[in-house]
């Protein structure tokens, strides 16, 4: 199963991407949980610059990813058999095997208690 590297890449800087906005979604929810007094507790603001970080991560290592994807020759392949095997999520495993690039690869209007036994 031989695959382009740039495509495979890109592939990965847009679940990179899901990571952050699935993330960042979190933060809010937290704030309507707490209540405004979350916002004078230091050990809230910790954790919800946690997130803020976390989300900057992702983001940051999306667009460093997208930036020296640009670099890399279509011509160079890799066999995605034994990485795929690996990945535990099934629908990360097809955005990332199916060449899934475009828009959300996670499913966001899922209902809650959804969810993917590994």
């Amino acid at each position: 199963m031989q695959e382009s590297l740039p495509e495979i890449l890109m592939r990965v800087v847009t679940e990179l991407h899901d990571v952050a906005y699935l993330i960042e979604r979190i933060e809010p929810q937290l704030l309507d949980i707490a209540g405004p007094a979350a916002m004078e507790n230091p050990d809230t603001l910790k954790v919800l610059q946690g997130i803020d970080l976390a989300v900057q991560k992702s983001r940051g290592l999306a667009e460093f990813i997208d930036t020296i994807t640009a670099d890399v020759s279509n011509e160079w392949t890799v066999d995605m058999t034994t990485a795929l095997s690996l990945v535990k999520l099934s629908e990360m495993k097809r955005a990332l095997g199916d060449g899934l690039r475009h828009g959300h690869s996670q499913p966001l209007t899922k209902v809650a208690g959804d969810f993917d036994f590994f």
